[in-house]
């Protein structure tokens, strides 16, 4: 794989646009190559000819000195090619190269090459060392949270008795650093050196939260300890002392849990407790929390550490490019600059990675290095060729099924027998429940794969955890094996009514859509660490949050979620009809009473409403909480469609009033319209007038603008599938209850699209934010004025 590729594939997307442009500057390169091919064969032509002319040198080669005269082609001459100054810009250190070959023949292309190679590396350095900054302040911020957890520790652990343990561990301290003084006074500077190590490393033990600075710093240290002795006295070894329980008397304990009685508290305005608990299992939730903060830290640094290391090899690389095109040694003047910048070294990045790692050890995996590294290192999720096959193989089985299907309903000329229409009544409607998920689940693994494809950060914007995200080879297997099952039980089930032997079991074969239903369900709920537990449980907690969608804070997992569930309408009219005609007793019979139903019929609209219901109040929600207008925009459009779909549902249920059809006409037209414009402008981001690509936005994944002016058609025209409720369309070779799922898969359909265009949508958000990591909830909160007078 060329650099370039690999340069591209192992960037954080998020942070792209903070990468060197290392595609640019090689473009340069070939303009600057393309310069020296034009001038390159006529100097050739005239080397060739002065040669005929000169002297002849003789067919002895005589030996000659070896000493020779320094020339501008040599090392030392040629280093002269470039000098790099360091310039303030905009109030930072940044840097210059002059170029002292321009006046040379197509010097100019060199000159416009370094100035935009300074300019891409002025701004890698610059954004390095503002995430520095970054992590610094945020590694003051999880030094305090140790102090508070190791306090916390100590009060829960050992709650008598300590005061006078750390009396025995300020005396042990204080000899040691005696002792160590005393030695250090006649010791060599080596042995100075190697002490002073090996006392610092003392103090790191006694004393987990040692007053270092985040940088790793060492200067106020050694400065300390080579004080005299008699300096030296118990009160100022701050450094030494154990962790103070007196930080728990100025602390606090965040309460982030969102559950629907704090929310209701919240709305009421009564005030949380914030006293800790001194039991052990607020101790345990503390660590998990604390824990949790660790590795997301630890996998930010190691992602600057990446940025560091990759950009540091680009310049060497384009560098390198540079003396081969033109024949000069200028990358080891700008090369020296690079490592000698901060970019190239700074080691605070090193040494916080290496300190994180022996605290996480010391007191999140119980001193086991190999379990610590494995949880702040998962390995990276390796693709199984098992999970290919078996999706290869169910694939294989569904089209074998759906064609065995076809051709027992040829051979056997099901559609004309009288049964047909009472099937397309009853068990139809049952089974079209399975070929709704199954297709939604298609669309979803088409999306993984272009997300990926584009690299779109799914996982991250979902926030699945790290090794367990699915791929689209797994959605693709779950969907197919769903796929086999539901057309293996519609196969055995119409061999059990054209069998004589169990043609009597009425009963029993028109219990297997029920049966399917309950093994699904059972799967979904296994605790057992089997079928991608934790997927499975990532999406029942997301479903249970847009169930009860007011009592807990919205997240994009759950909002998401509950868009996908207001295209699934028609899934949800097929558990109702489950409930019924199993309820009910209608299966032992074979007939369809439910439309009949005073109560079927009310609890359809309840049905239909649900997803509409929850998204409305996930908007509300966000109103409340973060006081943004778009939300309650955002509101009104959800309410609008939940009346469209209500009045349309009455309107299907009696034909016969005028004045439903009327209604069913004006708020449907409105909610399409208004839902339409939505997901152009808000959802997908396009329709920007002003936009370098015009009617789309300025940052487009996909290079082709013609997917997104498709896209938006596409989405316009299945926005109004909702016509074929109105209109009432009939085909002759079809059933009812064909058109309809047909029309609802369309929206299913639709819904695939969209979700590609608004996650890409929300990738550019995080891309233009450099947003590459969530935020993680401390538990402690200090009482900043109090540990100020502290």
């Amino acid at each position: 794989m060329k650099f370039g590729k690999e340069f591209t594939a192992q960037m954080v997307p998020e942070w792209q646009a903070a990468y060197m442009d290392y595609n640019s500057l090689k473009m340069q390169l070939k303009e600057i190559q393309r310069f020296h091919a034009r001038g390159r064969p006529a100097a050739h032509l005239v080397k060739q000819k002065s040669a005929l002319y000169r002297a002849f040198s003789g067919l002895i080669q005589r030996q000659k000195s070896q000493r020779q005269p320094t020339s501008l082609s040599s090392p030392d001459g040629e280093s002269q090619v470039i000098v790099v100054n360091s310039v303030a810009q905009d109030g930072s250190l940044g840097y210059e190269t002059r170029f002292l070959m321009s006046g040379e023949e197509g010097g100019e292309y060199e000159l416009v090459f370094f100035r935009r190679l300074d300019d891409e590396f002025n701004k890698v350095s610059k954004f390095y060392r503002s995430k520095v900054d970054e992590v610094l302040k945020e590694a003051d911020v999880l030094t305090k949270q140790m102090n508070a957890l190791i306090a916390f520790r100590i009060k829960v652990e050992n709650p008598n008795g300590w005061a006078d343990r750390s009396n025995d561990i300020i005396r042990l301290s204080s000899d040691v650093a005696a002792s160590w003084a005393a030695l250090s006074a006649s010791a060599p500077s080596g042995a100075r050196a190697a002490s002073r190590r090996v006392f610092k490393d003392f103090l790191l033990d006694v004393e987990p939260t040692c007053g270092r600075q985040p940088d790793g710093s060492s200067n106020g240290e050694d400065n300390a300890i080579n004080q005299k002795v008699e300096e030296k006295k118990p009160n100022n070894f701050r450094a030494t002392r154990p962790a103070p329980l007196q930080v728990l008397d100025h602390l606090k304990i965040n309460n982030t849990l969102e559950t629907p009685r704090s929310t209701i508290k919240g709305f009421l305005n009564v005030p949380k407790r914030t006293e800790p608990n001194f039991n052990k299992e607020s101790l345990k939730k503390v660590e998990e929390r604390l824990k949790q903060a660790l590795v997301v830290f630890y996998n930010k640094l190691r992602l600057l550490k990446s940025y560091s290391f990759l950009n540091t090899l680009a310049f060497s690389k384009i560098m390198k490019k540079y003396d081969k095109i033109t024949s000069r040694d200028a990358s080891k003047a700008y090369l020296k600059m690079v490592d000698n910048s901060y970019l190239g070294s700074s080691d605070e990045v090193n040494r916080l990675m290496e300190r994180v790692e022996h605290t996480f050890i010391k007191h999140f995996s119980n001193a086991n290095r190999s379990k610590g590294m494995r949880i702040l290192r998962p390995k990276a999720k390796r693709e199984k060729h098992r999970a290919t096959f078996f999706m290869g193989f169910f694939g294989g089985c569904t089209a074998a099924l759906v064609l065995a299907l076809i051709l027992i309903a040829r051979a056997r000329n099901l559609l004309d027998k009288p049964g047909a229409t009472q099937y397309m009544e009853t068990m139809f409607p049952l089974y079209s429940l399975f070929g709704f998920v199954v297709l939604h689940m298609l669309m979803y693994a088409a999306n993984i794969y272009f997300w990926r494809r584009y690299r779109v950060n799914y996982s991250f914007i979902f926030g699945f955890k790290q090794g367990t995200e699915l791929g689209y080879r797994e959605v693709l297997l779950l969907s197919f094996c769903l796929a086999t099952l539901a057309l293996a039980s519609v196969v055995s089930n119409l061999d059990m009514e054209m069998d004589p032997k169990t043609k009597d079991y009425k009963a029993f074969t028109e219990l297997i859509p029920l049966a399917l239903v309950v093994l699904v369900l059972i799967i979904f709920i296994c605790p057992f660490n089997i079928i991608y537990r934790s997927s499975r449980f990532f999406f029942l907690t997301c479903l249970f949050h847009c169930l009860c969608a007011p009592l807990y804070k919205v997240t994009l997992p759950d909002f998401f979620l509950a868009d996908q569930l207001t295209s699934q309408l028609q899934s949800f009219r097929s558990l109702e009809f489950y409930v019924c005609y199993y309820g009910w007793g209608d299966y032992k019979l074979r007939q369809n009473t439910c439309s009949t139903s005073d109560v079927f019929r009310a609890f359809s609209f309840i049905v239909v409403a649900i997803p509409y219901w929850c998204r409305l109040f996930q908007c509300l929600r966000r109103l409340f909480e973060e006081k943004d207008a778009m939300q309650g925009y955002n509101a009104l459009k959800y309410f609008s469609a939940l009346v469209a779909i209500s009045v349309r549902t009455a309107y299907s249920l009696d034909r016969g009033k005028i004045n439903w059809n009327m209604m069913a006409w004006i708020f449907s037209i409105v909610a399409a319209i208004y839902g339409t414009y939505w997901d152009l402008v808000f959802d997908w981001g396009l329709l920007q007038r002003q936009s370098k690509n015009r009617w789309l936005r300025d940052k487009l994944l996909v290079p082709y603008k013609s997917v997104y002016f498709g896209a938006m058609v596409l989405n316009v025209l299945l926005r109004f599938a909702w016509l074929q409720t109105v209109l009432n369309f009939q085909v002759s070779f079809l059933h009812r209850e064909a058109m309809i799922t047909i029309f609802a898969s369309l929206e299913i359909i639709r819904r695939g699209i969209w979700n590609f265009f608004r996650l890409e949508n929300e990738h550019l958000n995080n891309v233009g934010a450099y947003r590459a990591f969530k935020s993680v909830p401390l538990p402690f909160n200090y009482d900043e004025d109090e540990d100020k007078d502290d």
